[in-house]
């Protein structure tokens, strides 16, 4: 995964979770085919990277709770 440098050097959070976060928001983006792909030239990791740093889109962490 190619997360821009400058954004990841800012970054305060863990690496991991952001690295989870873009694979699952790229997946998403390709699962819908989602016209910002094409229209921005972009690979879908890029784009969801991209989100995520911007905070376009936004994720949490939600705990298992057992049963």
């Amino acid at each position: 995964m190619i997360f821009p440098l400058e954004d990841l050097v800012k970054f305060k959070g863990s690496i991991y979770e952001i690295t989870v976060a873009a694979s699952r928001r790229a997946y998403q983006l390709a699962m819908v085919k989602d016209p910002l792909i094409e229209e921005n030239d972009d690979k879908v990791v890029s784009l969801a990277a991209r989100q995520l740093f911007t905070n376009e889109v936004q994720y949490r962490i939600e705990q298992k709770t057992e049963q």
